[in-house]
């Protein structure tokens, strides 16, 4: 399957849509050489009207379930409750836009249907109040590593896919970068008012693999530092590229980050290091789920203890906060799904209780925000979104 690159452009029709508004742009650095410091000339005005809740409470979903039937049933439950926002696919796991794009879009290619018309999707979420965040999943691309296999890792002749077989592409190559921020940006047309970037890192594990794999580490090949210190680099490179790219369209920007990386200098294989990335995003998004710890903060059976593990998580993510000059909003991932794979004696049923000891282990430690995530879009029942809010 070809895809085709959009290398940046604005239609007529949506230069309609752009109004004069200089902005202040600070400079960037990439693989240690500092690029020009552009000013974007222009503010991209989507139509939308959308107010930024209180406090963003929202859960995760799908293009297919977007797409469908289902999509009514979370819009009324997320309207009925004090939950007011969903995080919705845009560029999924697999490397597809959820939507049909036209077909002389350099991304018609890998746009799929799912979301059947997005323009009424956005008009139910606008009525609603339901703020919008679009999931764009960057470096797991399997589509673009088929295509472009010289923008992905090598093994042998092969393309390189983990267990599940899913392909990554590579964080070094600056044509990634602007393939997905493009990605992004048809997104901000939207009307979407967040873009949240997942899987902003190399694949896990890389440090095993960093000699054995072929690939290209473009402009990081001659900078000084260890790989480990170039991965690092490009991870977090790639975030304030964005960011600043899409700066004249007026979203606000997150990252989606491993949890344990707030718990390290820096996750040595995936590149990625929490100070860092926070830096350069409005929102960081933490993925605490107690299921996906072993032994930690002195706790057994993470997942047996939902409160606990939330709780200590949260003061080690406000001490690293705390080091920042202008630390974002936190807005970390919690567990709406049963590990039953854990094992008998290691997980527990997810239900209510679970679900709010998650959320005031949040409030407890002064975090208002959060994210649920279950893989099936399908999320607990009656529970108190603002249970032990202060």
């Amino acid at each position: 399957m070809a895809v085709l690159f959009c290398m940046a452009s604005i239609t007529v029709a949506a230069e309609t849509q752009l109004s004069m508004q200089p902005l202040k742009v600070r400079e960037l650095s990439v693989a240690g050489k500092t690029l020009p410091n552009v000013m974007p000339r222009f503010v991209y005005d989507s139509g939308r009207d959308f107010k930024y809740p209180d406090a963003v409470r929202g859960i995760y979903v799908t293009g297919h379930t977007a797409g469908g039937t289902r999509f009514d049933q979370l819009v009324d439950m997320v309207d009925s409750t004090d939950l007011n926002a969903m995080v919705i696919d845009i560029k999924d796991d697999w490397g597809d836009i959820t939507y049909k794009l036209p077909k002389d879009s350099p991304y018609a290619n890998i746009s799929q249907d799912y979301i059947k018309d997005p323009q009424k999707m956005m008009d139910t979420l606008e009525e609603k109040q339901i703020y919008p965040i679009a999931r764009i999943v960057v470096f797991k691309d399997s589509k673009l590593s088929k295509a472009k296999p010289e923008l992905s890792f090598k093994d042998g002749n092969e393309v390189w896919a983990n267990g599940r077989k899913e392909s990554f592409v590579n964080p070094f190559m600056k044509e990634v970068w602007d393939y997905n921020v493009n990605i992004a940006i048809e997104a901000a047309k939207l009307g979407f008012q967040e873009i949240q970037f997942d899987y902003v890192r190399f694949p896990e594990g890389f440090e095993n693999r960093d000699e054995s794999l072929t690939y290209s580490m473009g402009e990081y090949a001659d900078m000084d530092g260890d790989n480990i210190q170039k991965r690092v680099h490009a991870v977090t490179d790639f975030v304030a590229y964005a960011k600043e790219k899409l700066a004249p369209y007026n979203v606000k920007v997150s990252v989606d980050i491993f949890g344990y990386t707030a718990t390290l200098p820096e996750a040595p294989g995936i590149g990625q290091n929490f100070n860092k990335i926070s830096e350069n995003v409005d929102v960081i998004s933490s993925m605490i789920y107690p299921s996906h710890w072993t032994s930690y903060f002195g706790i057994a059976k993470p997942d047996i203890e939902p409160y606990k593990l939330v709780k200590e998580y949260a003061k080690v993510e406000n001490a690293k906060l705390g080091e920042l000059e202008n630390a974002p909003i936190s807005r970390p991932w919690l567990q709406d799904f049963t590990a039953s794979y854990l094992g008998s004696g290691n997980y527990q049923v997810y239900g209510k209780k679970q679900v709010e000891d998650q959320i005031r282990g949040l409030y407890d430690e002064g975090i208002n925000e959060f994210l649920l995530w279950n893989a099936a879009n399908t999320y607990t029942e009656n529970v108190n979104y603002k249970v032990g809010k202060k």
